[in-house]
């Protein structure tokens, strides 16, 4: 599957009320969580994108109405001494979602081949043979129940320019910045070849890649948050189970007790 990253580079701003359409969505996603604890379903949310293209405030506004005790944030670094002397996909199997659990990955086993490709962590036979076992990974979670969504946030570089300049500008956001953002940056060109061809060869119909626009961040929050809805509400049912008749028994005796 071809997709061309510059269709997603206009940056239109949101057209509406941003705040009720974000606390729709909430709302939307709120009832999403319960349908998977109630229905015992299983998903993953992947997010992947350029250094400062907005996954982390679109996972804060993702989760923040979200019980804690039935979802996991996965940021993912790069691999300990241990990780590495095993196969790339190891690490990443201990974070898979149980029954009615959601897991949101910020970042992913694509790091395989996208930064770990690009700086030479990873030999070309390594990250080539990597599509297939990603592709193999994934249709496993699928075939055995776990819903699939993955997220690519793309900008453009001057986007990114305009934001790493505003995080080194405020006392509380420069940690944010690296010198790693600005060795990705300098090898931008090859970045855009690794992430065309992780498009190409991982967009899958189990697990389809969606690009979102992050020029506009609001616009792209509501685009991510509206994406995630939309796919978890074909994957789940929303239909509330019915109550227990053993329940129903003992809550009918125990108020007619206290009558």
């Amino acid at each position: 599957m071809t997709i061309d990253l510059s269709q997603y580079e206009a940056g239109a701003p949101f057209k509406g009320n941003y705040n009720q359409a974000l606390e729709d969505l909430q709302d939307r996603l709120s009832r999403i969580l319960v349908a998977h604890i109630v229905h015992r379903k299983r998903s993953v949310i992947l997010f992947e994108g350029w250094d400062a293209a907005g996954k982390g405030g679109a996972i804060q506004r993702l989760t923040c109405g979200w019980d804690p005790r039935n979802f996991s944030v996965w940021p993912i670094a790069a691999p300990t001494r241990e990780e590495k002397e095993r196969h790339f996909l190891w690490r990443f199997w201990t974070k898979l979602p149980g029954a009615g659990q959601i897991a949101v990955f910020d970042r992913s086993w694509y790091g395989r081949v996208l930064v770990e490709r690009v700086e030479g962590f990873a030999s070309e036979a390594q990250w080539r043979r990597s599509y297939d076992e990603i592709n193999e990974f994934e249709a496993q979670q699928a075939d055995d129940g776990t819903a699939m969504v993955k997220l690519f946030f793309h900008i453009t570089q001057e986007t990114q320019d305009e934001r790493l300049k505003a995080r080194l500008e405020h006392p509380w956001k420069r940690w944010k910045v690296t010198g790693e953002d600005f060795r990705n940056r300098s090898r931008r060109s090859d970045y855009l070849r690794a992430i065309s061809d992780m498009l190409a060869h991982t967009s899958t119909r189990w697990a389809p890649w969606q690009v979102i626009d992050g020029n506009n961040k609001k616009a792209a929050r509501i685009a991510a948050l509206t994406t995630i809805a939309d796919a978890l509400e074909r994957a789940v049912p929303l239909k509330p189970p019915a109550a227990s008749p053993e329940l129903e028994e003992i809550a009918r005796a125990a108020f007619q007790k206290d009558g």
